[in-house]
């Protein structure tokens, strides 16, 4: 079958509809077969408008062919394929954005594959849309936020990635953040970017449960000729979000001087409650899961706050101020013995 070539007449009410019937063009192109019901979903639209939309299709001579019955839906033939693309200026910024992303977080991993695309990119879009481009990217800047350099571990990375593309197991030594090294083998699941530092997602075989692994904090790689499979139901997203997710033990409670009373205003939003009282100074409340991080951060604005509570909060930061006090006590007698 010869290819097709689509051409849809844009304007304000038809921009959304042609969006998303090359959004279910791509999606039949992903798999073969999608129910109405997964469509829908898709889409985000009504199982009715879906149906609408597969006519429109069809109208436009996309070989569409259904299926009946209780597994029932569409798949589009297998020898269709997609014409070539034409970019708006937001998804060709998206992609040169993407790129640039993938080559700060990644490195020398993909430096070949950024070139690359990047290269592809500014052969095929017209110049007007480039010129479009690079006023977006001098106007849009994204940061990482990398808390260190990966560069040393991008052959560690990329060995992990081929081992989870080939469903091989390894073993490794891994140091945790109390310093202990124990001895893994691990069925390497995914790779996640998080607060700056990279993760190993996988089956521990000693935990004998999920288990996320710092990358930098692994050692002495080796693959296994063992094999396995990824669980169908597993989701790197949805497990990162429930295991890294701290469940706050304590309300805290700080009074803030009216000399910083403006910042903690500005401050103010999901994670910090403020209340403003007459005298100037501000009541700030938010919640923690331990009281280590909340005493530094009092302490960190010494004259200007007051622990109100909970009552352990209060007395971490006498203890410390007292601390800090007799530490500077002693270098007053250090320098009267020297004298």
């Amino acid at each position: 079958m010869s290819d097709h070539v689509i051409y849809i007449q844009y304007n304000d009410r038809m921009t959304n509809v042609a969006t998303r019937l090359l959004s279910m063009l791509f999606l039949f192109q992903s798999r073969r077969h999608w129910t109405v019901a997964e469509l829908s979903d898709e889409l985000d639209v009504s199982d009715r408008t879906v149906h609408r939309y597969i006519g429109m299709l069809e109208e436009l001579g996309i070989p569409l062919y259904s299926e009946r019955g209780p597994y029932g839906g569409f798949s589009l033939l297998r020898s269709y394929k997609l014409p070539p693309l034409i970019f708006t200026p937001e998804e060709a910024t998206v992609l040169y954005m993407g790129a640039r992303l993938v080559s700060d977080i990644w490195g020398s991993t993909f430096s070949d594959a950024v070139t690359g695309v990047t290269a592809k990119l500014d052969n095929v879009l017209p110049n007007d849309i480039r010129e479009e481009v690079q006023r977006a990217q001098r106007s849009l800047v994204v940061l990482t936020g990398t808390a260190r350099d990966y560069t040393p571990y991008h052959n560690l990375m990329a060995a992990l990635r081929d081992c989870m593309a080939a469903g091989k197991r390894v073993v490794f030594n891994y140091r945790s953040f109390s310093r202990v090294e124990t001895a893994r083998t691990v069925d390497p699941y995914a790779l996640s970017y998080r607060w700056g530092n990279w993760y190993l997602i996988g089956y521990c075989h000693l935990r004998k449960d999920l288990r996320t692994f710092r990358i930098d904090r692994i050692e002495h790689l080796e693959v296994l000729p063992e094999t396995f499979e990824l669980p169908r139901d597993f989701d790197a997203k949805t497990y990162l979000e429930d295991s890294m997710r701290w469940e706050n033990q304590y309300q805290v409670e700080v009074w803030m001087s009216e000399e910083v009373a403006a910042e903690m205003n500005e401050r103010a939003g999901d994670w910090m409650k403020v209340e403003n009282r007459a005298d100037g100074s501000v009541i700030v409340r938010f919640d923690v899961d331990n009281l280590n991080w909340a005493t530094g951060w009092v302490l960190s604005w010494g004259k200007h706050a007051r622990a109100l509570s909970p009552p352990e909060l209060v007395e971490r930061v006498l203890g410390a101020a007292r601390e800090v006090i007799q530490r500077y006590d002693r270098i007053d007698e250090v320098h009267l013995e020297g004298g």
